[in-house]
């Protein structure tokens, strides 16, 4: 198992029982594909570096989680098609 961090930038546009039930899917994803969630860490609303959808601010979500190598690819392909979901990343966290 591999540790990785998938970065969410979710549309601040959109009232927080959507945003909530935007992440969950999230997690779901990851579970679906045998990952295990270990942190989930909220930053908040913060200003975007530049417009995005003719949004200038996002809600960041970190989600720290464990998968074996073929996990990050498949959720990546998931996260890209849902709605309100502005930017992703899925990285391979340093082991320590």
């Amino acid at each position: 198992m591999n540790k990785y961090e998938l970065a969410l930038v979710v549309n601040a546009k959109i009232e927080d029982e959507e945003r909530a039930a935007v992440v969950d899917k999230a997690k779901a994803l990851i579970e679906r594909f045998g990952g295990t969630i270990t942190n989930v860490d909220e930053w908040g609303k913060k200003r975007l570096a530049y417009e995005i959808q003719k949004t200038r601010e996002g809600f960041y979500y970190f989600i720290a989680f464990e998968a074996a190598g073929t996990a990050p690819a498949e959720i990546e392909s998931r996260v890209r098609i849902m709605d309100n979901v502005l930017r992703y990343l899925v990285v391979r966290a340093d082991e320590k």
